[in-house]
């Protein structure tokens, strides 16, 4: 049971966050130590900052961008100084990045991988020199041999499936459609492949027409949609594996004054603006700021000892409508979503 706590006795203790809030002293508020719990979360973490390593796709993607703000806002409140290392979009890049990551000493490290099975070996050797690794949103190693701290990530085949299910709605069951992919290796990619033709086998009437990867590149996109819509004269609808590249398409569609329906995935403000006001037909958000701001959490936990960490943690959005798209923005805007 909690000890009683004033309002005003817990607002000052939560308060402490900007100053660096602890895991000891967010259990203090409500009168409750680690050694005091049934079951003991870690042990208590040390008052020193810890020093954590971060890379994910690339920060161009407005996805990865706020992943970035999440790791560095929760980084903040929790006493954990943190160093990003962007993949700019390259599989190369980032692996030299992690092999200078895996020279250095540090207290976690948090990885979304551009490309599967590119980043085993300095992921191998950070493990070996005991370091915690956080896998986010993307597999590290196909085989899942690589024996990672946890990896938090969002269910991509539900969310391709949802996003895709809601999109053959607004087309009526019927018509023709194309699918514009991320990076084919990405194994988020893969999931959202897989729920989009999961989502297909219900609408017999709906015929792909055409799939291509853009690799989340938005001017790829626009390269790709310009060419749908010289060859293509019925389209009904696109589906996007996300919101940058579903966003840069609608550009070109506007441009060549054709109404096709669209859907995406990760619902970053801008396309949660643009299902509120009717220009896209849905999004479903994959969290950035659950799966950045969690791996920052985990990863102290595992810094200070904490062994019973799952392997999996799922992190989960939902799909944007008219009743929850600004609660969604302002949750997103806190790095809470």
């Amino acid at each position: 049971m909690f000890g009683h706590v004033s309002r005003r006795g817990l607002l000052r203790s939560a308060g402490a966050a900007g100053a660096g809030l602890s895991l000891s002293s967010l259990l203090g508020a409500f009168g409750l130590s680690f050694q005091e719990q049934e079951h003991p979360i870690c042990i208590s973490p040390s008052s020193r900052r810890l020093k954590a390593a971060f890379t994910n796709n690339s920060l161009t993607h407005s996805w990865c961008a706020q992943g970035k703000q999440a790791a560095e806002t929760w980084g903040r409140w929790f006493g954990v100084d943190i160093s990003w290392y962007d993949g700019q979009d390259s599989i190369n890049q980032q692996r030299k990045a992690l092999d200078d990551i895996a020279s250095t000493s540090w207290d976690f490290v948090a990885i979304q991988a551009n490309g599967t099975d590119t980043l085993i070996e300095p992921v191998q050797r950070l493990l070996d020199h005991g370091i915690p690794v956080i896998q986010m949103d993307t597999a590290i190693d196909s085989s899942g041999s690589t024996d990672v701290t946890t990896f938090i990530e969002p269910d991509n085949v539900y969310m391709g499936q949802t996003s895709a299910t809601a999109l053959f709605e607004k087309m009526g069951g019927r018509g023709n459609v194309i699918m514009t992919q991320g990076q084919l290796d990405h194994t988020g990619a893969q999931g959202r492949t897989k729920g989009f033709y999961q989502a297909m086998e219900k609408y017999p009437g709906i015929e792909l027409i055409a799939k291509n990867p853009a690799n989340w590149d938005a001017n790829k996109t626009m390269q790709l949609w310009e060419d749908y819509l010289a060859r293509y004269k019925h389209i009904a609808g696109g589906f996007f594996h996300d919101d940058d590249m579903a966003l840069a398409a609608l550009k070109v569609i506007r441009k060549a004054g054709r109404q096709i329906f669209i859907s995406g995935i990760d619902a970053v403000p801008a396309s949660i603006e643009a299902v509120m006001n009717g220009s896209m037909v849905a999004t479903i958000r994959n969290p950035a700021g659950r799966i950045h701001g969690g791996a920052v959490m985990v990863g102290i936990l595992a810094a200070n000892g904490m062994k019973a960490i799952p392997k999996h943690i799922l992190a989960d959005g939902p799909l944007v409508t008219q009743e929850n798209g600004a609660g969604l923005i302002f949750l997103e805007n806190l790095s809470l979503l």
